[in-house]
């Protein structure tokens, strides 16, 4: 090779290189997660419980569960290094009034990490059934709060046996005063505090910079990379990383061909692996876990044909309808409208300025598909009972999630522009967690001085 040819070799791969010289976000590690994740279960207890309790008028909260069977409130509730509950772990939390701290009690014999005492003294009640109710004795409540709901899995962890044996052993003086804790679980599960809002826009930044990996000359080569050596990747990737993810991601393909593309295999029969090419509109869904948080995104790249240095003006245009209809969604947002209000609104107004949409945007936080309102599902436009039903609280985090069905005179056919980021709902209204996508990712990406 001749040395002037073998100097621009060597400047195009460290071109290539810098384009991924950016480091991902810190990956805290094992012992430093553990910390932040006590802190911040230590802030939500002794801040935003109070106020939630007092909130749905609940005076105190039971929480039973069964090792490896756990109640999926009780699992946001356990310390860094509980990683279930042991054998039978029961949690009070009851509220003295006046302005008081709330008394946070362990049914056990010995503390659940530092933040709950144990009140199980084996030698005046060597039962646990009997400790607690003389814990409800002494502290006499107007209401006791179970979670069992008919319309939220995540406030339903109370099982048969155990509810079966809690009302055996309560004595009837109490009974009359059980209630549902739905509302007040659901309202912890949902609520974001500020020590959370501070470590979530990072979390969201280090998924949109895997997904930018992924979505690249770094992990497809048109032609030979498929569909699901991508989305293998993506696992991996996570697993390197020592992070989790609460689903297994997705990528699909849609191209100028006669195949008629259905959005609704991604959710229930997806195609199988696909050799990506030239030309291909790819779409992603992924989320990853990390410091018991959880992320939902999807995103759109573009492989360049021979020749083409840009995406085609037709599907930046796409794009700009998808945008448009999380606009359109978010504008709705507004404290104490249901979930089914702000579709019904969202539909409306899509339909108004001609965007064929579905929505089916949902709560993120400490689960996935997390508790709040539901805002449409993909199967059921017309709203939902119950979830669909519950009303938007401020400092809530979501997932808008939805498409845009636009067509492509070019294509001769109709695509879905798919899309999901992450955003939060305070005092001060909508924003995205850490920005949304506004163009379309190109594979392979522009290098800077090379025309």
């Amino acid at each position: 090779m001749r040395p002037k040819y073998l100097l621009l070799f060597v400047a195009l791969l460290l071109l290539s290189s810098c384009l991924w010289a950016q480091e991902l976000p810190v990956v805290l590690p094992e012992r430093t997660r553990a910390q932040v994740v006590d802190e911040i279960l230590e802030d939500r207890f002794e801040n935003l419980l109070p106020r939630l309790m007092r909130r749905q008028g609940v005076d105190m909260w039971v929480i039973i569960s069964r090792e490896y069977n756990e109640d999926p409130v009780l699992r946001t509730m356990l310390p860094s290094t509980w990683l279930s509950a042991r054998r039978r772990t029961i949690l009070v939390f009851y509220d003295p009034g006046e302005g008081k701290p709330l008394d946070k009690l362990a049914i056990a014999r010995y503390d659940v990490g530092t933040l709950l005492k144990g009140e199980w003294d084996l030698s005046s009640n060597p039962d646990q059934w009997d400790a607690l109710m003389k814990i409800i004795q002494q502290k006499n409540p107007k209401k006791i709060a179970l979670n069992y709901s008919n319309d939220y899995a995540h406030a339903d962890g109370l099982t048969y046996t155990e509810q079966r044996e809690f009302m055996a052993r309560l004595p009837k003086a109490f009974q009359g005063r059980v209630v549902s804790a739905d509302r007040l679980a659901v309202a912890w599960l949902e609520t974001r505090t500020e020590k959370e809002m501070a470590v979530y826009p990072m979390i969201c930044r280090l998924s949109h910079q895997i997904i930018q990996e992924a979505f690249s000359e770094k992990v497809i080569q048109p032609g030979v990379t498929t569909t699901d050596d991508v989305v293998w990747y993506l696992r991996q990737r996570v697993t390197d990383l020592g992070l989790g993810t609460w689903f297994h991601p997705t990528v699909d393909i849609q191209r100028a061909d006669a195949t008629s593309f259905d959005h609704l295999r991604t959710f229930a029969k997806r195609p199988g692996q696909q050799v990506i090419l030239p030309g291909d509109l790819l779409h992603l869904d992924f989320g990853i876990t990390y410091l018991r948080l959880n992320t939902d995104q999807q995103q759109h790249a573009y492989v360049l044909r021979p020749g083409e240095t840009e995406v085609p003006g037709y599907l930046r245009e796409a794009l700009r309808q998808g945008n448009r209809l999380q606009e359109i969604l978010t504008e709705q947002f507004k404290p104490g409208q249901s979930g089914n209000q702000i579709l019904a609104a969202a539909l409306a107004q899509a339909r108004r300025e001609g965007i064929d949409g579905t929505i089916y945007t949902h709560p993120i936080g400490l689960h996935g598909h997390a508790a709040g309102p539901t805002i449409g599902m993909w199967d059921a436009q017309g709203g939902i009972k119950g979830p669909g039903d519950y009303p938007l609280f401020e400092n809530t985090a979501y997932s808008i999630e939805l498409n845009a069905a636009v067509k492509i005179a070019e294509w001769n056919k109709t695509i879905r522009i798919m899309l999901e980021e992450d955003g939060y709902f305070d005092q001060t209204g909508f924003r995205y967690i850490d920005g949304r996508q506004t163009e379309i990712y190109t594979i392979p990406r522009k290098i800077e001085y090379v025309r």
